[in-house]
């Protein structure tokens, strides 16, 4: 059961939707709310293995890619989606909530920091460096600490429509983010969900991410 407010649809697809694919229907429903035909559309999904490059990719980052690579409308630079991650696209109407993508931006960290910290995993916003971080033992120094990204957040606006949104790793294979450098960040490792022993079915992170919802749109300013 979800929280989300009558006026948003939420939609969880059954089976991993190749990423072209699920680009093509995720603008097609942005420009019908920006037309006033469509409502908001929270779509959580899986892709197939893929490398995403954003408007700020740069080549060298591709390391040695084992998958396709696409190039996007989003922000950021490289990152991979495959099995094992959830992608969330949100698609908002900021005429409505407020046309401050800053804002909007720290608000979609904001839920899946408050989603992971109720499943157990301790997430947190890193200064200077979009996405969902967490700590990890430090490879380096046995007994150390260090951050590793668990959450990728990708964000184009369209007429005031928000595109695209955030993946986090519940069990995704780490070794396929080695094809490139995860968002231009060589010195910052990945994690997930299953390395940090949290849950990692998909179930039960969107019923946490749905109660999480309604902080999202209203105590965050988006509503």
């Amino acid at each position: 059961m979800t929280t989300t407010p009558d006026s948003i649809e939420w939609r969880i697809a059954p089976a991993p939707v190749p990423y072209a694919d699920a680009v093509a229907e995720m603008e097609a429903r942005a420009a019908a709310v920006a037309a006033g035909e469509a409502r908001e559309l929270v779509w959580l999904l899986e892709h197939p293995p893929v490398y995403t490059g954003g408007t700020s990719a740069d080549p060298a980052d591709l390391r040695d890619p084992a998958f396709p690579v696409v190039q996007t409308g989003r922000g950021g630079r490289y990152t991979y989606h495959g099995p094992g991650q959830r992608i969330g696209y949100v698609i908002l109407d900021l005429n409505k909530r407020g046309r401050d993508v800053r804002r909007y931006v720290h608000a979609l960290e904001g839920w899946v920091i408050d989603t992971l910290g109720d499943l157990g995993i301790a997430a947190f916003r890193a200064e200077g460096r979009v996405g969902i971080w967490t700590h990890v033992p430090d490879p380096v120094a046995p007994g150390g600490v260090a951050e590793a990204k668990i959450g990728a957040i990708g964000v184009r606006v369209r007429r005031w429509v928000t595109l695209h949104g955030f993946s986090v790793n519940l069990a995704p294979n780490l070794a396929h983010f080695g094809g490139i450098v995860p968002c231009g960040l060589a010195e910052f490792g990945v994690t997930s969900a299953e390395r940090l022993g949290g849950p990692t079915d998909f179930a039960t992170f969107d019923a946490a991410l749905a109660r999480r919802f309604e902080a999202f749109a209203h105590t965050h300013s988006l509503g």
